[in-house]
């Protein structure tokens, strides 16, 4: 199953409740928000546990994570839905200025609020809107690997589309920095990089965005990763990271989804500075029948953005700490140790499992589900990518189950399901 697929799986759905966590004490919470603690996704429909397959198997595929979200989102929707008027909305046109406050507070980046059109849908549909507006008639270049999303869209919209290898150097992928295939419509990035959790450095984001309107194609950088840069690093934002001259060549589309773990109420914003691709990408959304605002939209982008700074400084703090044992754990597998995001990109050869079937050999040997590296395009094959936004106490058991690569006569422990069966 690819990630493209996820959202058409059996109504099979687990939880956390069915895999069994190492024993022992728990850790003490480092803040306010406890996320070592295991979190229960019973009867959620969950997608992510969907794709399990079996008890027992922990996900670690899909990009969403097995951790509470705010405390000021639960509490904004539950405000919100005792009052009992549920019709057409308008749109808050003080949410623009919340997204400008955000970008300057947590990146130093200075957006204009009329760059920003907030959106009831997820980027994945903006992206693909976005595409049928400009409908770009020479080929859009799409990095590998990289998100297969991209890849998908150019092929729904019947859209001409290339792959653009990316430069594999020892700290993993790096942007190209020679010349470009000419001509191209659009260039598509996932900033931060996905799958690899790569933070591209500011010079190369700028770069790309020079080289793109030098040629007439539009940069769209999808920056859904950009909030979950990790302490000790910073994330380039393309549309103020482009010299200004730039800039109406250039389009970031972002969401609290990935960020605050509420992807399941789709929204998202772009920043489109340039005012005629802006009225012409309005008009295309209205076409569809999406118009900025949205009743549980707008609730979940403002509670988040206002309130959900000190709950996302907690997350970051344990993503970095989750990030630190498990490439500990793997240690040369690791292609390049991620800066953003909880995505772990590994070499499955370094594993010790056939690249062409590592995703069903960790599974089968591990009780771990993966993302195939083969979805994220040509660049990919042999690798896997997993999760590890997960519970304190999941992790352990991850990190104990992982030992069976290295020692795989080594007998079931209590504290591990039996193998399981392949879905």
């Amino acid at each position: 199953m690819t990630e493209n697929s996820f959202q058409r799986t059996d109504d099979r759905f687990r939880n956390l409740s069915s895999v069994r966590a190492t024993p022992g004490p728990a850790p003490a919470p480092r803040s306010g928000f406890d996320f070592d603690a295991p979190f229960d996704r019973a009867g959620t429909g969950s997608s992510k546990w969907a794709r399990a397959g079996a008890p027992g198997v922990i996900p670690m595929g899909l990009a969403d994570m097995d951790l509470p979200g705010p405390p000021a989102v639960a509490e904004a929707l539950e405000r919100r839905a005792r009052h009992r008027a549920y019709g057409y909305t308008v749109c808050d046109p003080a949410g623009r200025a919340l997204v400008a406050d955000w970008y300057r507070a947590r990146h130093g980046a200075a957006v204009d609020p009329d760059w920003v059109l907030l959106l009831p849908c997820g980027p994945r549909t903006a992206l693909r809107v976005l595409l049928e507006t400009v409908r770009p008639q020479a080929p859009v270049l799409l990095p590998t690997p990289e998100w297969g999303g991209f890849a998908q869209l150019c092929r729904a919209a019947r859209l001409p589309h290339r792959e653009l290898p990316l430069d594999l150097g020892p700290d993993g992928c790096r942007l190209p920095s020679g010349p470009l295939p000419h001509p191209a419509g659009a260039l598509l990035l996932s900033n931060p990089h996905n799958p690899s959790g790569t933070v591209w450095p500011a010079d190369a984001v700028r770069g790309l965005a020079t080289w793109s309107a030098e040629n007439g194609t539009l940069l769209v950088s999808d920056e859904v990763h950009g909030d979950l840069t990790h302490p000790g690093h910073s994330h380039p934002v393309a549309v103020t990271t482009a010299d200004p001259a730039h800039r109406h060549l250039v389009v970031t589309l972002n969401s609290v989804g990935k960020t605050f773990n509420c992807s399941g109420v789709p929204s998202s914003f772009a920043l489109v500075p340039d005012p005629g691709l802006r009225a012409r990408f309005s008009e295309s959304l209205a076409g569809y029948g999406l118009w900025e605002g949205g009743l549980l939209e707008q609730t979940v982008q403002q509670a988040a953005l206002r309130e959900g700074g000190p709950w996302l400084d907690a997350l970051l703090a344990h993503l970095a700490a989750a990030r630190t044992r498990l490439t500990a754990r793997l240690g040369p597998a690791v292609r390049s140790t991620p800066r953003a995001s909880y995505l772990l990109w590994l070499d499955a050869a370094a594993l010790g499992l056939p690249p062409a079937e590592a995703r069903r050999a960790l599974l089968e040997r591990c009780g771990l589900e993966a993302s195939d590296g083969a979805d994220f395009g040509p660049g990919g094959r042999g690798s896997l990518r997993l999760n590890y936004a997960l519970p304190g106490s999941v992790l352990a058991t991850v990190l104990d189950r992982l030992e069976r690569l290295e020692h795989p006569e080594r007998p079931e422990s209590p504290s591990r399901p039996s193998r399981p069966s392949r879905p």
